[in-house]
């Protein structure tokens, strides 16, 4: 695609910067905290879009570029890719998972018990306008338990797997360090699992929920059950130099597994990520499971829903239309008017 050179509008791009950065205002430390400690959720996304964990860095983006998710991801990703890699952490199983929240809308019992943890599922959403007229809003304390859950719980889909109710996909034996990567390596089609999974990981959020929702209201084979839904900490173990294994730390994790009656046994569909993010979770693994099948260019083919869940491409792609395409319309133009020269002196014979 062509483009005019912009060299001559140099200092008009430099102020262009100088103006946004204006409007932001100074980028202080403290605004850094201000922004992790009171939007969480948030902070998650990015790290999680991002597919790197660090609650100040993935602050520090969202400040920079004013709340521009896709920017901020942006930035978040490039800051990675000049990062060393030292270590692979070991493989997470459910059951290591220190859990928050996990709830089965499948079930009304599950082993463990249902977890309700932190959510705003069955609050009134009511806009607290006091808080514009100078009265603070102070949650209620939350009530210490008589008998808190257990923070280790099994995993839903095992238990079924018990009683022959779903199969269980085979345990991926590849060493951590074999695993493939999809920041590392060009996603290819048919797709490998483990960059399925990743890819997915980092979607877009808008993006899958899209695409999830599309295949929940009838655009998808199969329509989806929350079979289990988890909210949770996972340790970060990596190997010392000296062989010993030890705990780096714990970030946060989704994941979301979805089910669907498919003859005999339910086909199952998954999908995790890096922070708390419920929907997108949801949506991905609604993706997971509809994908076996599915028809070419459908919402639900693995490709499809892939490339277009990937928001710091897809959002480029659209972002550069806003870029010089002077060159490329011009030629259009000129095809145009060479026709219209052409009809006028060769008028088409009337009927």
């Amino acid at each position: 695609m062509a483009y005019v050179a912009t060299r001559g509008g140099e200092r008009a791009i430099e102020q262009a910067e100088r103006l946004f950065r204006a409007d932001m205002g100074k980028i202080t430390a403290e605004r850094v905290n201000e922004i992790k400690s009171a939007m969480p959720y948030l902070i998650d996304r990015v790290m999680g879009e991002a597919s790197l964990y660090d609650e100040d860095l993935a602050a520090l983006a969202l400040a920079q570029t004013g709340g521009d998710l896709y920017e901020a991801v942006l930035v978040l990703r490039a800051w990675r890719t000049t990062q060393p890699r030292l270590q692979v952490a070991a493989p997470v199983a459910q059951d290591d998972l220190f859990t928050h929240r996990r709830i089965s809308a499948a079930f009304k019992d599950i082993p463990g018990g249902q977890v309700l943890g932190p959510t705003l599922d069955y609050s009134h959403r009511i806009l607290a306008t006091d808080v514009l007229n100078g009265t603070p809003f102070t949650p209620a304390a939350v009530e210490p338990s008589s008998k808190p859950a257990p923070a280790y719980q099994p995993s839903v889909a095992a238990w079924q797997a018990e009683n022959d109710l779903v199969d269980l996909p085979k345990l991926d034996e590849t060493h951590p360090d074999d695993i493939p990567d999809v920041t590392r390596e060009p996603l290819l089609f048919p797709s490998k699992r483990a960059h399925t999974l990743q890819s997915l990981a980092r979607s877009d959020t808008g993006g899958a929920l899209a695409l999830g929702y599309a295949a929940m209201r009838g655009y998808g084979q199969a329509h989806p059950t929350v079979n289990e839904l988890r909210l949770a900490e996972a340790e970060v173990m990596v190997k010392h130099p000296n062989g010993t294994s030890f705990s780096a730390g714990r970030v946060k994790v989704s994941q979301a597994e979805v089910v669907s009656k498919k003859g005999e046994k339910l086909e199952l569909g998954f999908s995790a990520t890096l922070g708390w993010n419920e929907v997108k979770c949801i949506s991905a693994a609604t993706l997971d499971l509809n994908s076996k099948g599915a028809p070419k260019g459908s919402a639900t083919e693995e490709e499809f829903y892939l490339y277009h869940t990937e928001g710091v491409e897809s959002s480029g792609f659209c972002i550069h239309f806003k870029l010089p395409h002077y060159v490329t319309f011009q030629s259009s133009l000129d095809a145009m008017r060479d026709a219209k020269s052409k009809k006028s002196i060769h008028p088409e014979p009337a009927e």
